[in-house]
């Protein structure tokens, strides 16, 4: 497990092969005043992929990335699947008693989503708890390996993410995560809680629904209360979601190989099928065209291939149908940040649990919160495990202060 140093550096023949595909984009027509109500709009992606092709450098970008983030590759053991050969971010904190939090991303994201909030984590001052911070690469996502045997899903993404914060000397830490670092943080608090995962926080707080069976009191208090207009609202941004949206996850859940060669194959099919997604699930959020063709460069540029990181959605669907109709509970602390355009914004009633020490509510903000509300979620984590917060000095000799 010796770790590696690593720079970004995509060969010139890829990025000249990449300018030729799109230079070969055949373009769909559209229907008038579709907007966005049929997915991505022409005019846009038309725009991008022009973009994409003449007028963005990804070197200068690349060179940005390799100065910003400290990253490195480590073989990492996996139960039942050998060595993969893991991408990741760490940079530690010049305090001394920084805690060790371990973020993982989500799709359509990637390592990316740690890049404005890693500075503002590792700030140190006498006001607000400081982190030592790693971040990796999902396998199949960025630049990890993809594994190559069937049924790799959240029980392995959470024994890299456990493994690596034990090789980099971290025995005890904390998680965040949103999307499917929800369900990773999640698993590791279940698997690793109390001896070396001691508390996790998310921006995405799913839960499972009222049920006369499975969830008696909540089904109750369900039938006899009413729910505030606010909470209508998040339920209406459900409503909207799986009438709308949710279609990429049973596109990604039962034919990842099918869609696999659109994505592999075409850059601007790639683009249409992500670009939809930072747009529709964020709050108004306005991406700069080079911001958007960055976050996709790195999945074309990806060591495994753009269509390696939507296999997740088979695995894990396979190895748990119904997910979110059970709610699998943990012990240890957690907190939740609720953002009003996150994808669920379900009712607080439907949240509680014994072991949810914290909670904040923002006035905007969506699925991306990393990169779309930076300060809000590290405020949010720096009254968590600050002092006089509900998990200060939850990692035994680490309280984020010098």
């Amino acid at each position: 497990m010796a770790e590696q140093p690593f720079k970004i550096a995509v060969p010139d023949a890829s990025i000249e092969l990449l300018k030729q595909k799109l230079a070969l984009t055949a373009f769909p027509d559209e229907l008038q005043d579709a907007g966005s109500d049929y997915g991505a709009p022409l005019a846009d992606i038309r725009r991008l992929v022009a973009r994409w092709k003449d007028g963005y450098d990804w070197r200068k970008y690349e060179a940005q990335l390799n100065d910003e983030l400290p990253q490195f590759l480590r073989d990492v053991e996996v139960d039942g699947f050998g060595l993969l050969n893991i991408h990741y971010v760490h940079k530690r904190s010049q305090a001394f008693n920084a805690i060790p939090l371990l973020f993982v991303h989500g799709w359509p994201g990637s390592f990316l989503e740690v890049r404005r909030i890693l500075p503002l984590l590792l700030e140190s001052s006498p006001g607000h708890p400081s982190f030592h911070v790693v971040a990796f690469s999902l396998p199949g996502f960025g630049f990890s390996e993809a594994p190559i045997k069937q049924g790799f899903e959240l029980k392995q993404c959470a024994e890299i993410g456990h493994k690596l914060m034990l090789a980099l000397g971290y025995n005890e830490y904390v998680t965040q995560g949103g999307d499917w670092g929800y369900m990773i943080a999640r698993k590791i608090a279940q698997l690793y809680g109390k001896k070396h995962s001691k508390a996790w926080h998310s921006n995405c707080a799913v839960s499972s629904p009222p049920h006369p069976i499975h969830r008696p009191l909540l089904f109750l208090s369900h039938l006899l209360f009413k729910y505030t207009p606010e909470e209508y609202e998040g339920l209406k941004r459900v409503e909207w979601y799986q009438n709308t949206q949710a279609g990429f996850y049973m596109l990604q859940a039962t034919k990842p190989q099918t869609l696999g060669y659109s994505l592999a194959d075409s850059p601007a099919g790639l683009l249409g099928w992500i670009y939809e997604k930072l747009v529709a699930w964020t709050d108004n959020y306005a991406w700069e065209d080079d911001e958007v063709l960055t976050w996709i460069s790195v999945y074309w540029y990806s060591r495994a291939g753009p269509a390696a990181s939507i296999r997740l959605y088979y695995e894990v669907n396979k190895a748990h149908p119904n997910m979110l109709a059970r709610t699998e509970h943990t012990t240890i602390p957690m907190g939740y940040s609720y953002f009003p355009k996150e994808l669920f914004v379900l009712p607080r009633r439907w949240l509680r649990a014994p072991n949810l020490v914290f909670e904040s509510s923002h006035e905007s903000g969506g699925h991306f919160a990393s990169h779309e509300k930076p300060h809000e979620l590290v405020d949010d984590l720096r009254k968590m495990f600050g002092k006089g917060g509900p998990a200060f000095g939850i990692v035994p000799g680490r309280t984020g202060f010098a």
